[in-house]
């Protein structure tokens, strides 16, 4: 009896030591989290110089250790024939650029606001002559927080910027509805595109309750104000009122798919279907199969290419914050028995 009383006194304090440092993790985190959202650089790295250092050390490491230096000798000639060759500020100035962003999206497109910041910084600077790249990846999410990030690629059509959309993996859902804000889709062969569909499910366990006599009182203002419950009785009344709000949503997404890709038989392919890349180019989906990497050394042949990314500052706090939320989640792994002393994940 006693080594019973034991055993629950030591799990009620490990409990305890181990709520109390997820805590302060906690704390740490979400002050690392500000830190990073008030505190962000904007990362621009020149991609045809990137690419150019690459091929060097490529055709350098494939040389005989004997031809090495006269490859050096080579690259110093095209390094003073590219001096010699240089354009003058204003033909600088007229050259145009590509400007490449990434989203990378999850189910509450969390990526929107910081999307939103680097598309204001490009809209400053860009001319008419400059063209941006939006590698897309993205299966969707909650309808408002993709029609914001939508909105985002619309002002830069809005400026007057030709926007070439690139889709490697997937867009679809939401990822489609920002996809088709683009002059160009771009996807790979076996991307997924399409799912212009709009899908909603909510669990009910009221008859669970009922069974066990447990009442719940829900109380509105406004006929419509709760339609579907997860607790109360669902009606037959408000789930009409639900699946007409679902199709208004639709039509909405249909509507706003059609107004920027005309050509497409939208009530044929608004059904939440999905397309491999290959599948959706002769259904007008997309304009042009290829990967995104592809396109954009092709364009550095004609354009300087630059990335933009808005990324918090390497602080002391966001460091510790995050390594000390990895060695808590460690601990309590450890004090609960899923991890052993040497950090094997027991099964």
């Amino acid at each position: 009896m006693s080594e019973w009383i034991a055993d629950i006194i030591t799990f009620l304090v490990q409990t305890t030591i181990v709520m109390a440092l997820l805590g302060f993790g906690f704390v740490l985190v979400a002050r690392a989290k500000q830190d990073q959202d008030n505190d962000l650089k904007l990362h621009i790295e020149p991609l045809n110089e990137q690419r150019r250092h690459r091929v060097r050390r490529l055709r350098m490491a494939a040389t005989l250790p004997a031809a090495r230096k006269k490859l050096l000798k080579t690259f110093r000639h095209e390094d003073k024939k590219r001096q010699k060759a240089k354009k003058s500020e204003q033909e600088a100035a007229q050259e145009p650029r590509v400007w490449v962003l990434d989203f990378h999206g999850d189910l509450k497109a969390s990526q929107a606001e910081h999307f939103a910041q680097e598309v204001s910084a490009i809209i400053e600077v860009a001319t008419q002559n400059d063209e941006v790249v939006i590698r897309l990846e993205s299966a969707g999410g909650l309808v408002h927080a993709y029609g914001l990030a939508a909105a985002q690629l619309d002002r830069l059509r809005t400026a007057g910027l030709t926007t070439t959309v690139c889709i490697d993996k997937v867009a679809a859902s939401g990822g489609y509805l920002m996809a088709c804000t683009a002059q160009h889709i771009k996807a790979a062969p076996f991307a997924v595109i399409g799912s212009i569909g709009v899908v909603a499910q909510v669990p009910n366990i009221h008859r669970l309750l009922k069974r066990h006599d447990i009442d719940v009182e829900l109380l509105t203002a406004g006929k419509y104000k709760r339609t579907l419950t997860v607790l109360g009785e669902n009606t037959e009344e408000g789930k009409a009122k639900f699946l007409e709000d679902l199709e208004n949503t639709h039509r909405l997404f249909k509507s706003y798919v059609a107004e920027r890709r005309p050509a497409m038989d939208i009530e044929t392919l608004a059904t939440g279907e999905i397309w491999y890349g290959s599948e959706a180019l002769p259904q007008l989906l997309v304009d042009s199969v290829g990967t995104s990497e592809a396109y954009l050394v092709e364009r550095m042949a004609q354009a300087r290419v630059y990335t933009v990314k808005l990324e918090p500052r390497k602080t002391v706090s966001r460091k510790l914050g995050l390594a000390v939320s990895a060695g808590i989640e460690k601990a309590a792994l450890k004090a609960f028995g899923l991890i052993d002393a040497a950090g094997w994940q027991r099964r």
